[in-house]
């Protein structure tokens, strides 16, 4: 029943929910697909621009050095400069790696090119099994990224302040109250521990969805807009499938960095409000 239940879903939808298996290795999703292609030509493109530094930096070299530069100054100041040498590269390379996957789901192709159904030749058009898909439109992915994030940041915050500081962060009453009040306000940041502990529970879900979400909802978006003029004649067709969503692919190449933004904004945050109490003495 959840089965057939999910490809009903799946029809009504403009783009599947899931990742799909490809043909030629049915081991293998779509979306990790263009994921390692993605890494590839992030590790491409960095051992290019390091291989050869000098002190006057080539064009390649210097683009590297100035995102680098960027990047490390806006998490050392929500992170502090302690800290931020410690989870700079986690950060900066989830920021990278998320950043060119939301913008590889824009590439001409991605989506459209597969297998047709009850076929397997390819087709530019109604493919029911996409040789490419974006890599942050699926879940799987971004639930991923997230719980290694999570994961960093317990082992960062136990090594800066201890499990015994995290938990008397996180419980200790604050202000000083002794006798009545001071027994109110203990049960009060008890409380108000434990919904916190339940919202770090919850954070990679957070993270993950709104990722998520963002992402297949453009590509839903883009999808609709090409396929809304398919009634028309094959000419107006045609050039209604390349107009209609030209003024949405600008809008997702803002979304796409502003969530790549968001998430390792977050990410600093979280790992600011762990770590803060060790940056003030």
């Amino acid at each position: 029943m959840q089965g057939h239940a999910l490809l009903e879903l799946n029809t009504l939808l403009a783009v599947s929910i899931q990742a799909e298996r490809l043909p030629f290795a049915n081991w293998l999703t779509n979306s990790i697909f263009v994921a390692a292609l993605v890494t590839a030509g992030i590790l491409f493109l960095a051992s290019k621009a390091t291989r050869k530094m000098t002190l006057v930096p080539h064009p390649a070299q210097n683009a590297f050095e100035a995102v680098i530069e960027l990047l490390y100054t806006q998490i050392e100041g929500i992170v502090g400069k302690h800290v931020a040498p410690k989870v700079f590269p986690l950060l900066a390379t989830i920021f990278i790696f998320v950043l060119i996957s939301n913008w590889s789901g824009l590439i001409p192709g991605v989506g459209t090119v597969g297998w047709g159904e009850g076929t397997a030749w390819m087709t530019l058009k109604a493919v029911s099994v996409p040789v490419f898909r974006g890599p942050t439109a699926d879940l799987n992915l971004t639930l991923g990224i997230a719980v290694v994030f999570m994961v960093v940041w317990a082992a960062i915050t136990i090594q800066e302040v201890g499990v015994i500081g995290f938990l008397k962060h996180t419980f200790e009453p604050k202000g000083g109250m002794t006798g009545v009040m001071g027994a109110f306000v203990a049960v009060v940041f008890f409380m108000v521990g434990i919904i916190e502990l339940v919202s770090i529970a919850f954070r990679p879900l957070s993270l993950s969805l709104r990722l998520f979400g963002n992402m297949y909802a453009g590509e839903t978006l883009l999808h609709t807009m090409g396929t809304i003029g398919d009634k028309l004649s094959p000419v107006l067709a045609f050039l209604a499938a390349i107009l209609f969503p030209l003024p949405f692919y600008f809008m997702e190449l803002l979304v796409g960095l502003l969530q790549a933004m968001v998430f390792v904004l977050l990410c600093a945050v979280y790992i600011k409000l762990s770590t803060a109490h060790d940056e003030e003495h």
